[in-house]
């Protein structure tokens, strides 16, 4: 007979919530949660334009897995704000579900022989793969939404690669288990959801996706008394989901539940007041901007195209035609701000400064020195959109310093580090 107390013996476990229908209805949950979290997060690498320009693509030597089959638009005004929203409130939202299917299936780690046959070992490396890259998808992506860099390397590729491990182990499992699991929730529908070994044998759970298979891993011989329902603590992993959402999710939206975003570093309450009162994704001390080269009498913003080259000062800019645009800004965290006012010359109009009558790509450089985004290309079809702004004002007044005074970029659906602040240099031409 087996040691009971060794993690290896069924023994060993004795939660009697433990399950076929639990686990399916928890693998279930994952099954639509994490395809959309996938879909989300590749149409929202897709808003880096990451095949225009390399200064863009921040996931080299990718190969066939940096395949996007369309470039990224410039409206609807909130694309970008809603994929990459979603994306990150789903993914924190999900957290007690993943952790709560772990330890529904955990029995099954630890069985003996840890492979049976070709086949078995096969499934138990897929589960490997499976169970390493989401606990690795969704460490990296909250500490990111944390903005806690503890992690070797860039967060970019590291998340990229790691979601297409963890994807490809996900689709085989979803693929070999969601019949099992379609048995179980129907089952439970028949009434035999809580019934222990009727409903156990035959069919039981296993991975992180979807799955039911051995129910004899999972039930166990020797159960201790029940402190909570099978239903009981599918509540409790729902409650911590919402609880969760309440206090995420608000950090991309306008209204009330901005202010619940506790979990979120920009999502409280916008800072400071007054006209330059929203969020920043970083400040102009933190990019080393020095006042001494952005005051009006220093700063010169080059213009290089067609025609050669042309040099404004601000001065110069306010001469030209200004136009306005009511965009919000939002990040690879998850974060946005409101729609902000913002007023200054039309990318394209800066265009024509440089023999471009008809829009073309722009290749646009702050006079920061060092940070991520320093440099960002932008498509045609942003520079020609006509809510495409240098902007020099926002909500009435002068840019802030930490908004990018004395000229930032403002793009509709572009994600934030695309709207390049303190902004010195464009080039526009063909960059691809």
């Amino acid at each position: 007979m087996p040691d009971q107390r060794l993690p290896s013996s069924p023994g060993f476990w004795r939660s009697p919530v433990r399950g076929p229908w639990f686990t399916s209805v928890l693998g279930v949950v994952l099954l639509g949660g994490i395809t959309v979290m996938f879909v989300t997060g590749l149409v929202s690498y897709a808003a880096y334009n990451p095949d225009l320009s390399p200064v863009n693509d921040t996931t080299p030597d990718k190969g066939l897995l940096g395949f996007y089959l369309f470039s990224w638009p410039s409206g609807p005004v909130w694309l970008y704000r809603l994929t990459q929203g979603v994306h990150v409130t789903l993914g924190v939202t999900l957290v007690p579900v993943l952790l709560a299917k772990l330890w529904s299936v955990v029995p099954r780690l630890f069985a003996l022989p840890p492979a049976r046959s070709v086949a078995h070992a096969l499934e138990r490396v897929s589960l490997l793969l499976l169970v390493g890259g989401a606990l690795f998808e969704f460490t990296t992506g909250v500490l990111n939404i944390q903005l806690d860099y503890i992690f070797p390397g860039s967060f970019y590729p590291l998340h990229f690669y790691g979601a297409w491990v963890f994807f490809a182990a996900f689709v085989a499992h979803a693929v070999l288990k969601t019949p099992a699991a379609v048995r179980n929730l129907r089952r439970m529908r028949a009434g035999e959801a809580e019934g222990g070994a009727a409903a156990g044998h035959g069919a039981g759970g296993s991975g992180v996706g979807v799955g039911a298979e051995a129910g004899d891993e999972l039930l166990s011989p020797n159960p201790a008394e029940p402190t909570v329902s099978r239903r009981g603590a599918l509540g409790l992993v729902g409650g911590g989901s919402a609880l969760l959402f309440v206090t995420t999710a608000g950090q991309s939206l306008d209204g009330p539940l901005r202010e619940t975003a506790l979990l979120a570093p920009h999502g409280g309450g916008d800072p400071g007041s007054g006209p330059g009162g929203f969020q920043v994704n970083k400040t102009a001390a933190y990019a080393g901007i020095d006042p001494r080269e952005t005051g009006g009498e220093v700063w010169r913003l080059v213009l290089t195209g067609r025609t050669g080259q042309v040099r404004l000062s601000r001065a110069d800019l306010l001469r030209l035609e200004l136009h306005s645009s009511a965009l919000p800004i939002a990040c690879v965290e998850g974060w946005s701000t409101s729609d902000q006012w913002w007023r200054g010359v039309r990318l394209r109009d800066l265009a024509r400064l440089v023999g471009h009558d008809d829009p073309v790509d722009v290749l646009v450089e702050s006079v920061q020195r060092h940070g991520a985004f320093r440099r960002a290309a932008l498509r045609a079809n942003q520079v020609g959109d006509p809510l495409s702004l240098l902007a020099l004002f926002v909500n009435g007044e002068d840019l802030t310093p930490d908004h990018g005074y004395p000229a930032r970029v403002i793009v509709p659906a572009a994600p934030g580090v695309l709207n390049t602040k303190w902004v010195g240099r464009m080039t526009f031409g063909d960059l691809r």
